[in-house]
C-alpha cells in the first residue's frame, strides 16, 4: 500500500509543488494576455491560408469578422501595441516552460506524476474514466491525489504538443527567423501554414483552459485552488456504496 492510499479522507495534505504553483500562474497570466494581444493582431487581417502566401485577393480557408474591443489587447485596435504585448509575454511564456520542463525532470514530477502506468492504458481502465467524467463522478479519498488517465492525456497533450506547437509556429511566422533557422517555415508548409496552425493551437489551449476551469467549479473551487494557491487539499471523503446509481 502507497502512502497516499494510507491518507486519510479530510486529511490536509501537500498536494501540489511551489514550481507546479509558480508556473500555474504565470501560465495563467501569460496565455491571457497573449491570447487577447494575438486576437488584436489577428484583426489586422482576419483570414486565414494555407501555404507561404495571402493577401486580400487569395482565397482563405478561414475569414472571420474582428473580435470585439473588449476581448482583444488594446482594447482599441493598435496593431503595434498588440505585438508589443504579445512579444513581451511570449518570452515570458516560452521562458517560463523550459523552466518549468527542467526543474520537472529535476524532482521527477513528469515521471512520478505523469507518466502513464501501465493498468491506466486498459481499455477497460480509459473508458471508466470518461464514463466517471461524462456522469461529473469527481475521485475521492486518495485516488484525488493523482491524476488519472483522461488528466494525465491532456497535460501531456498541453505541455509537450500544444504549447511547444504555439511557440515554433509563432517563431515561423517571425521574417527574422528566415537567417537563423530558415528550415523552420518549411516545416509547417509556409508562413501562412504557420499562422493557421498557431490560431487553431491557440483555440486548442483556450478551449483546454475553459474545460479546466469548468471542472474546478464543479469539484469544489475552494479546495481546488487553495491547493494551486498554498499547495494544501483537503482529501475527499470516499464515495458511499450505492452512490450516483452505482
Amino acid at each position: 500500500m502507497s502512502h497516499e492510499d494510507r491518507i486519510a479522507a479530510g486529511s490536509l495534505v501537500k498536494r501540489h509543488r511551489l514550481s507546479t504553483r509558480i508556473w500555474h500562474w504565470v501560465n495563467a497570466i501569460a496565455i491571457a494576455t497573449l491570447f487577447m494581444s494575438g486576437l488584436g493582431i489577428f484583426n489586422a487581417h482576419p483570414r486565414l491560408y494555407w501555404g507561404n502566401y495571402g493577401a486580400n485577393f487569395d482565397t482563405p480557408w478561414l475569414e472571420l469578422d474582428r473580435f470585439p474591443g473588449w476581448i482583444t489587447l488594446p482594447g482599441s485596435y493598435s496593431l503595434s501595441m498588440s505585438r508589443q504585448w504579445h512579444l513581451a509575454y511570449a518570452l515570458i511564456f516560452a521562458f517560463a516552460l523550459l523552466v518549468y520542463m527542467i526543474w520537472s525532470l529535476i524532482n521527477r514530477h513528469i515521471s512520478r506524476d505523469l507518466a502513464f502506468r501501465r493498468e491506466e492504458l486498459a481499455p477497460r481502465h480509459i473508458w471508466q474514466d470518461i464514463k466517471d467524467h461524462a456522469r461529473l463522478r469527481f475521485p475521492t479519498g486518495a485516488a484525488a491525489l493523482r491524476y488519472n488517465v483522461l488528466q494525465k492525456a491532456s497535460y501531456i497533450g498541453v505541455i509537450f504538443i500544444l504549447i511547444p506547437g504555439i511557440i515554433f509556429t509563432g517563431l515561423a511566422m517571425s521574417p527574422g527567423m528566415d537567417a537563423a533557422w530558415p528550415w523552420l517555415t518549411q516545416i509547417f508548409g509556409g508562413r501562412q501554414s504557420a499562422r493557421s496552425i498557431h490560431f487553431i493551437f491557440a483555440f486548442a489551449l483556450i478551449g483546454f483552459f475553459l474545460v479546466h476551469l469548468l471542472m474546478v467549479l464543479l469539484a469544489g473551487p475552494f479546495n481546488e485552488v487553495r491547493s494551486m494557491i498554498t499547495g494544501w487539499y483537503r482529501v475527499p471523503p470516499e464515495r458511499r456504496t450505492g452512490e450516483h446509481g452505482q
